[in-house]
């Protein structure tokens, strides 16, 4: 009896090697590799971005061809080093569609990278996956763009701070004034462009409204002018090292607005999360993602695990909540379009896009007819009891309360700024009537 167990165990082992065996060679990618080609800011000003994207992107290209590859064949990424310069743009992507020859092209990171490859993309008639660009297809109306960023709708620049604005008109008293400064840059000029129209729609006078040259430092005549000037909303839209001004300058002369932030780039930087530490404390800002009960889209968190127990070694943001799982879902983006196609030729794959809903790690996305995505997701978060530069504190939501729009909100707001800067803490009603998860 014991002899008939075991060859019959036998038997079934073997079995189960038969039919093992077809299946994995069946998923191991062949043939000449799927090449997607795109420039990235390794070195420059956005390289800690940039590098951060790089290795979500990696991730999802060790993944895919471990999964057997697209169509069958395996993936090979094409990159090159755009010192975070638009200058150096073109040239790249020539590079990759007339001597790579890239079977998908995407792009940099950011507005300013964006725009300048468009015309080359479009001169190729490929179909072009961007990665947080603030309305860039808004000149060239090019139905082969789709971007990865939670703005969207049909006025990108407008749902980028619609949430800072709605926010401040349901408080009491209401505001009536507004301050807007802003990067001379592509990002910041139109995210100011959305700014004005909600702030007519809203009925705010507007009593400042100025940009700075991109190589501004002293940022304290900048916020003295704007305290000057009386404003109840100041609206700073400023990438990582004017945002790090704009907030000590704040600090510095104890800005007496109402609220202040809402498009700050950088203040989701774990490194510039433990640099600021408390000058934090009160600001309300945008932001994509964070470790809210609210956002935990099936796959974000294992993904997150993987880029953590990398991110050290590769010298980048120790937490990678902003960039990171935006670039892998753009990664991912790609890779259902490519199966849904059954097809790597660019008018099918814009089309399958345009008709299908993508699932990715920062949830289930639908193009709008201008590439944006059709519900925009731009969060508005207020920091609070921030101590120090300990970065632990900021591997929970526990310090950055979101407070729009609803249907992902953790706790309410604390107002005015003036205020809710005051020793770190948040006012108890605001701790009452809301509280981040834990």
């Amino acid at each position: 009896m014991i002899g008939l167990r075991r060859l019959l165990a036998g038997l079934a082992l073997v079995a189960a090697a038969a039919l093992a065996a077809p299946a994995e060679a069946q998923q191991a990618p062949s043939g000449e590799p799927i090449r997607i080609g795109f420039g990235m800011g390794l070195t420059g000003g956005l390289a800690s971005a940039g590098k951060a994207a790089l290795l979500a992107i990696k991730i999802w290209e060790e993944e895919i061809n471990a999964k057997g590859g697209l169509l069958g064949r395996p993936v090979k990424l094409i990159y090159y080093d755009d010192q975070s310069n638009p200058a150096t743009v073109p040239g790249i992507y020539t590079k990759l569609l007339d001597v790579d020859k890239v079977d998908i092209v995407a792009s940099d990171y950011g507005t300013n990278l964006i725009a300048p490859a468009m015309p080359i993309v479009i001169q190729k008639g490929r179909t072009f996956f961007g990665l947080f660009g603030l309305d860039v297809g808004r000149e060239f109306h090019y139905q082969k763009y789709f971007s990865m960023q939670p703005v969207g709708g049909a006025d990108p620049p407008v749902s980028f701070s619609k949430g800072f604005f709605e926010l401040a008109m349901a408080q009491n008293p209401k505001p009536q004034t507004l301050a807007i400064i802003a990067g001379d840059a592509e990002f910041p000029r139109n995210a100011a462009d959305g700014a004005r129209k909600n702030a007519k729609q809203a009925g705010l006078k507007i009593v400042y409204d100025k940009t700075y040259p991109p190589n501004t430092t002293d940022f304290t005549p900048i916020v003295r002018a704007i305290d000057a000037a009386g404003a109840d909303l100041v609206l700073s839209l400023s990438y990582p090292p004017d945002a790090v001004g704009m907030v000590r300058a704040a600090h510095e002369i104890g800005l007496k607005a109402k609220m202040f932030g809402g498009g700050l780039v950088g203040l989701q930087y774990a490194s510039i999360k433990q640099q600021l530490g408390e000058l934090m404390n009160g600001i309300v800002n945008y932001d994509f993602w964070e470790p809210a009960r609210t956002l935990q889209f099936p796959g974000v968190l294992d993904f997150l695990k993987k880029y953590q127990a990398r991110a050290e070694a590769e010298g980048v943001d120790p937490l990678g909540y902003y960039l990171p799982p935006f670039a892998y879902a753009n990664m991912q983006v790609i890779e259902q379009a490519v199966a849904g196609a059954n097809s790597l030729d660019d008018d099918k794959l814009a089309d399958w896009l345009r008709k299908n809903t993508v699932k990715t790690i920062v949830g289930d996305i639908e193009y709008g007819s201008n590439g944006e995505w059709k519900e925009p997701r731009v969060l508005q978060v207020q920091f609070h009891d921030v101590k120090g530069s300990d970065l632990d504190q900021w591997k929970s939501d526990a310090k950055q309360t979101i407070l729009w729009p609803d249907k992902y909100a953790t706790g309410k707001i604390a107002y005015p700024y003036t205020e809710a800067r005051k020793g770190g803490g948040r006012p108890e009603s605001a701790a009452k009537e809301g509280s981040s998860s834990k």
